[in-house]
């Protein structure tokens, strides 16, 4: 007796528990309320359900009504009943159309909304006219077939997926693997093309990269195919969800990895480029670049994949933002520094190679970092001047110049015969005319002036040789001419000294201060002097 009256005082209860959920369109939380709870396998009631649907007959509203929920589940949207407003007079602002309106997921589904007719609320006219149109494009024709002639034993369930949908699932990862194989060709062939139609350089570095990023490619298209045919297979939403993330975490790692192989592409192109030109800061500039673009593909990939669990787009942004600001403030001079190596980039002061003079250091520009540029100084020392600092230094840039000035003071002594000075003077001019490695355009030797110890010729030339070592070699080329011209003709070059000229002397004959001055002696050693040898 007892237990007859436990019996049939849970069965009640559980009746009265039933009556508790009745249909209830008062507001936009309670319409949605209704139409999902009436659709759940214990609570079962499409008829209860179809009544969010408006202006429809009983069996179209409860099709329309299925096919909602069909479409939210393959959709991945789940509703968040606590964000659903309870207000009967709740008007969404973010709607451009007037009257009482409700988005339930306006970023992923904007065309799915609620609207208040008369004192209830009920799916928009123009979602339950979309319902079927969008049920088609997701759900292929033989789903609902396919689910009529499985028998009963594959319906059973497993960690919330019944066996037909285990034998789906792998047909459909077979049929990925036969794909990926055929595609993999067909992608590198319209890649290669492409690649030759846009610039065409033969490279096996290139085609590398090429085969490297032919993969990835393949992968997000069988991602695309899986992501497409997955609500065919009609899981539960919850299973759903999580294929889903899985599907869009990988296709954002595809996508970085695309990204990065396409950098080291365009680079690997680049870099070609730059060799080709003449300027060796273009080839500096490869590493810079694509350490650059890396860092900025893996930041945005890292932001995208924050979105994804659930964090907002616009939250992330401007926490980088405030996060950028805070890392800048406390990294000025790295931040300086970048600043200053665009400027170094964009301006092009200098290039690989060249000869500079930077504030107290001078030497040969050897690379341009993100940080600092680094000079080797003609003693081999290194020194590493941040960019923030060149960029605002005057740099003198030898390398640019069209060509190198050398001047310098040649002393003879002041006993030089007049004759020998002039031939000495017109001697020096035929040797800079027939040198190879200096300007025969512009040069200059005079007889300038009187000094104290010695008679003063000016030697200003222009070396065509550019880089310092070159210059030097020329120099040592000029100077032995020199000399050896000055030892044919019988000039002496002066240093400071005081000399004391004594006509007659004990025991000691007389200084002889006499120079030869015949003509055509000088003549003939003008002559002679002949073009450098090769």
């Amino acid at each position: 007796m007892k237990k007859l009256f436990l019996f049939f005082l849970l069965f009640s209860a559980s009746l009265i528990a039933q009556n508790k959920v009745k249909v209830d369109l008062s507001n936009p939380n309670a319409t949605i309320h209704t139409h999902l709870y009436f659709l759940q396998s214990g609570s079962y009631n499409p008829e209860k359900a179809a009544s969010v649907i408006y202006g429809y007959d009983s069996l179209e509203a409860q099709e329309i009504a299925i096919k909602l929920q069909k479409i939210m589940d393959a959709k991945g949207l789940k509703v968040d009943f606590n964000k659903v407003p309870t207000d009967k007079m709740y008007s969404d602002t973010t709607i451009t159309k007037s009257g009482n309106q409700y988005l339930l997921f306006p970023k992923k589904m904007p065309e799915l909304y609620l609207e208040k007719i008369e004192d209830n609320w009920y799916y928009s006219k123009e979602t339950s006219s979309k319902v079927l149109e969008l049920y088609k494009s997701m759900y292929p024709w033989y789903t609902a077939k396919l689910q009529q002639i499985i028998p009963d034993f594959g319906h059973m369930v497993f960690l919330n997926i019944e066996l037909w949908q285990y034998i789906g699932l792998l047909i459909l990862l077979t049929i990925c693997f036969g794909l990926f194989y055929v595609l993999r060709k067909i992608v590198f062939l319209i890649l290669n093309k492409s690649q030759h139609l846009i610039i065409n350089i033969s490279d096996e570095e290139i085609k590398s990269s090429l085969k490297k990023l032919t993969r990835p490619v393949v992968l997000l298209i069988l991602m695309a195919f899986v992501k497409n045919r997955l609500p065919s297979l009609v899981l539960h939403i919850d299973v759903y969800n999580f294929l889903l993330l899985a599907i869009n975490i990988m296709v954002v790692v595809f996508w970085i990895y695309v990204f990065m192989k396409l950098v080291l592409v365009i680079m690997s192109i680049y870099a070609k480029y730059a060799e080709s030109t003449v300027s060796k800061l273009d080839d500096q500039l490869v590493p810079v670049l694509r350490n650059f673009l890396m860092g900025l593909v893996i930041f945005l990939g890292i932001l995208k994949l924050l979105t994804l669990f659930g964090v907002d787009p616009v939250t992330v942004i401007a926490g980088a933002s405030i996060g950028g600001i805070a890392v800048a403030l406390a990294s000025q001079d790295t931040v300086k520094n970048f600043i200053g190596t665009i400027m170094i980039f964009v301006d092009k002061p200098f290039h690989i190679g060249d000869w500079i003079e930077a504030g107290v250091v001078v030497g040969t520009v050897e690379t341009v970092g993100f940080r600092s540029t680094t000079v080797r100084a003609a003693d081999t020392t290194i020194f590493q001047i941040p960019n923030s600092q060149l960029a605002e230094m005057v740099v003198n840039n030898k390398g640019l110049r069209s060509f190198r000035r050398y001047t310098t003071n040649l002393g003879i002594r002041y006993d030089t015969p007049p004759e020998l000075i002039e031939a000495f003077v017109l001697g020096i001019r035929r040797i800079i005319e027939l040198e190879p490695s200096t300007r025969t355009e512009q040069f200059n030797v005079e007889f300038v002036g009187f000094s104290d110890s010695s008679l003063s010729i000016l030697l200003n030339v222009y070396f065509v040789n550019l880089d310092w070592n070159s210059e030097q070699s020329s120099k040592h080329v000029l100077h032995m001419k020199i000399l050896k011209l000055a030892s044919s003709l019988g000039v002496g070059f002066a240093f400071p000294s005081s000399t004391v000229m004594i006509e007659q002397f004990p025991d000691k004959p007389l200084f002889d201060t006499n120079y030869n001055t015949d003509k055509n002696r000088i003549q003939d050693i003008l002559d002679a002097i002949n073009k450098p040898v090769e």
